[in-house]
């Protein structure tokens, strides 16, 4: 393979030296295709030849996982997640928590986005520092939580919608709709969900520059929108509570209250729930004393599982490295983009959040927390209908830009594996539009997965913690390799020199950090309410392990060199 990008060598032919010697965007142009050579070469080293179209710059990088992360998706949409939980404390106290633990972990991530600027980074980066099996598993982690997060997502964006339309044009939450039943049921909320990812399906196959372009758009739209929200509830709210209610905790709901249901024989009870089926909890019954322990409700426990709020927020953000073979020079750009993305939106979410709970009606925070959309609740009781409109429609943008880039950063995931035949159905997959240089059926096959996920899942909380823990073990797996090898002064492992984001004398305990809290994080978003997480991750280790063990460990050989006839065929059809 010749390293060079198929579009730099198509037009490698051209020379019109009478029109650059005239244009003044002539040499920003050149600089900007030698870049793109460098670019491309720096993938041939790694393998992989240049196929998908190299257009982000590192804004848009940035840009697509600050809109997956979206403060005003997860934030908003988990708001009184937390809040019934724990209190107003959640916000004040367990945001920043959360925020900074998060940061060891985006820390730790960018800088092998710096050695390994590949698309998919994660399952490359867990190949190239502990083996073919480190890079499958890492591999099945990422698809799982990049699927469960882009259902999460847009669930989120349908519930919301229906939650505003309801508000903006005073419609009944139980009206009828055809083949659904009532409009806040979990069915026209799968329905309403389908609408909503037609055009983004659309958009993503149209090709890379409209979705950077977009991206960029959603960065200031999250920006100005989530700061015109601030300033209209601190300058024109109507309720103001006082600084110690911030800090204060008060419970609206009792955790073991949260981990039952009415079960077949009428009883409510500790219970598993999958799709419309309700069993008594297994967990429950395997540890007997786990009951009297939830419905003492201690400060810690539900402080903990209110954290979820605030950690599915900061899930995404590896988008930066899953797009880093489009984006001109990224071993820098992806780098950056992963950590500021986390940093930018730890910012801005802890400004939002905090606004909001300061804002809560006095005497109402049982009703805010468990209200179905509790933020518009709070806008609803605080603004004029108008600017409460204003602030429905903002968020609603938002949640659709978010699940938007999402899929963008989900099919790039599945690209970057069944282009190296790790997935069944891998030469459909992995293919390539020579029009679009995107790769349509992975948009297609993935999308109809998001659909499936949230049939299976009965509660949105599911679907969210699911998403959370296997996108961090994906995200951890290399960090822990990259800090084992670096600990045994053998293997592969980060350096100044491979890699020039580099966390240098720090990498070790940031490292370390970061392990550590994966694996609380991993702990607690699998124990009831969630207890369909234990379960399902259960479940789906078992599956990938039998997978492995038949089919996978003999036919699967990681990353492979590129297809030269491959690349000639894609560059003849550009």
């Amino acid at each position: 393979m010749t390293g060079r990008s198929p579009h730099a060598c198509a037009a490698s032919g051209l020379r019109i030296p009478s029109l650059d010697r005239f244009n003044p965007s002539a040499d920003v142009d050149k600089s900007i295709k030698e870049i793109k050579n460098r670019d491309a070469e720096d993938l041939a080293r790694l393998g992989y030849a240049q196929q998908l179209f190299r257009e982000m710059g590192g804004f848009s990088n940035f840009a697509i996982s600050f809109s997956i992360i979206s403060v005003l998706t997860g934030a908003i949409v988990l708001f009184g997640y937390g809040l019934k939980f724990a209190g107003p404390i959640i916000n004040t106290i367990g945001w920043p928590v959360v925020s900074l633990f998060t940061l060891c972990v985006a820390a730790s991530m960018a800088e092998l986005a710096s050695a390994y600027a590949t698309a998919g980074g994660l399952y490359f980066w867990a190949y190239r520092l502990g083996g073919k099996g480190w890079g499958w598993i890492t591999a099945w982690f990422n698809l799982i939580g990049q699927v469960t997060i882009a259902a999460a997502t847009n669930w989120a964006a349908a519930i919301y919608c229906i939650g505003a339309a309801t508000r903006l044009f005073q419609i009944p939450a139980d009206a009828h709709i055809p083949f659904c039943g009532a409009l806040d049921s979990r069915n026209s909320q799968i329905f309403v969900m389908v609408l909503i990812m037609l055009p983004q399906i659309l958009i993503n196959i149209a090709g890379v520059r409209l979705m950077a372009r977009l991206n960029d758009f959603s960065v200031w739209w999250h920006i100005a929108g989530g700061a015109l929200i601030v300033l209209l509830l601190a300058f024109f709210a109507t309720h103001h509570n006082p600084i110690g209610f911030l800090f204060s905790h008060q419970s609206s709901i009792n955790p073991l209250e949260a981990s039952s249901d009415t079960l077949a024989n009428g009883k409510v009870a500790p219970a598993l729930v999958f799709g419309d089926t309700k069993i008594a909890s297994p967990l429950f019954s395997i540890v007997p004393g786990l009951a009297g322990f939830y419905r003492t409700a201690p400060f810690l426990l539900v402080f903990v599982l209110g954290l979820l709020q605030a950690q599915w927020t900061y899930t995404g953000f590896d988008a930066s490295a899953n797009t880093a073979e489009e984006t001109i020079e990224a071993h820098l750009h992806s780098a950056w983009g992963i950590f500021l993305s986390v940093a930018v939106s730890a910012v801005v979410g802890y400004v939002l959040v905090v606004v909001l709970t300061w804002c809560i009606p006095p005497g109402k925070l049982s009703e805010t927390a468990n209200d179905t959309y509790p933020v518009l609740y709070i806008v609803d009781n605080n603004l004029s209908r108008f600017f409460a409109n204003v602030v429905a429609i903002i968020i609603g943008v938002a949640m659709w830009l978010c699940s938007c880039s999402g899929l963008n950063s989900m099919t790039r995931t599945w690209y970057a594996f069944a282009r190296d035949e790790g997935l069944p159905g891998s030469s459909l997959i992995k293919r390539v539009s020579p029009r679009f240089g995107t790769p349509v059926w992975a948009i297609i096959a993935a999308s109809v997965l998001v659909v499936l996920i949230c049939l299976y899942a009965s509660a949105f909380s599911v679907v969210t913690s699911i998403s959370t823990i296997a996108l961090y073990l994906a995200y951890i797996i290399p960090v822990y390799l990259n800090w084992r090898n670096r600990r045994r002064g053998s293997g592969e492992h980060t350096t100044p020199q491979t890699a020039r984001w580099c966390l240098g004398r720090w990498s070790s305990p940031i490292n370390f950090i970061a392990i550590g809290w994966t694996i609380f994080i991993t702990i607690i978003f699998s124990i009831p309410p969630n207890e369909l997480v234990f379960w399902t991750m259960l479940l789906l280790l078992g599956l990938l392990a039998l997978y492995w063990f038949t089919h996978a460990r003999h036919r699967f050989h990681g990353p492979s060199s590129a297809d030269e006839k491959a690349l000639q065929t894609l560059v003849s059809g550009t």
